[in-house]
């Protein structure tokens, strides 16, 4: 059997129902025997992050512990000096599970919508698999995609069985995530003093709110 591994990265500043959403949703479909959460470092295409590493770890281990997910958590990213690259991120991940693993990186359809920004973004598929979750108001239909991206999809859609047991070059469409939050809108809401219960988990809020996070 096929050692496979679903990683999901972000920001994560901060954690919030999507995100968790996205997470829940491949580790019911596709079963991997580790679901890794990878926080970015210095995300290149990203203004600066509000809160700390630190701070952003210990949100996600209370959100996917409140979840009830079993996940590992990898700093190689937070760990990382220079600007974090998802291309050196599974490099690094396929160099440390070895060629036969079945690595799957999970995003959701907005990030799939700008995938031709990406660093060295067609090697992804030499390292892994692509898992991709629609959200409201984001279509994964060509049209809607970059016509590299949508050519390359094309290509490449494959069951959830073929990614659980082969390595890399494959991708697989879920329609299923109706969850539509951002982690700007989160701040904006908690910036403005309102309830962000139903965009973050409890625990999350509560963490924010004992420590003083996203206040200005």
């Amino acid at each position: 059997m096929t050692f496979c591994v679903a990683l999901l990265g972000g920001s994560f500043d901060p954690v919030h129902h999507g995100h968790v959403a996205l997470g829940a949703l491949f580790a019911n479909l596709l079963r991997p025997d580790e679901l890794r959460i990878i926080p970015a470092g210095n995300p290149w295409q990203k203004s600066a992050l509000r809160a700390t590493p630190e701070a952003r770890v210990a949100m996600l281990k209370l959100a996917f512990a409140d979840a009830g997910l079993s996940t590992a958590l990898d700093r190689q990213e937070i760990e990382r000096t220079t600007p974090t690259y998802t291309v050196d991120t599974l490099r690094n991940v396929r160099a440390e599970l070895g060629p036969q693993a079945s690595i799957v990186f999970l995003m959701g359809a907005d990030q799939l919508q700008h995938l031709d920004t990406w660093r060295d973004w067609r090697q992804l598929f030499e390292l892994a698999h692509i898992g991709v979750a629609a959200r409201p108001g984001f279509s994964l239909a060509g049209a809607a995609l970059p016509p590299a991206v949508a050519t390359e999809l094309q290509q490449r859609q494959a069951s959830l069985e073929q990614l659980r047991n082969t390595p890399s070059g494959q991708a697989y469409l879920a329609q299923t995530l109706a969850v539509d939050i951002s982690s700007t809108q989160v701040r904006a809401a908690l910036q403005r003093g309102e309830q962000a219960n139903s965009l973050i988990p409890r625990v999350v809020l509560d963490y924010i709110q004992q420590h003083n996070l996203y206040k200005i």
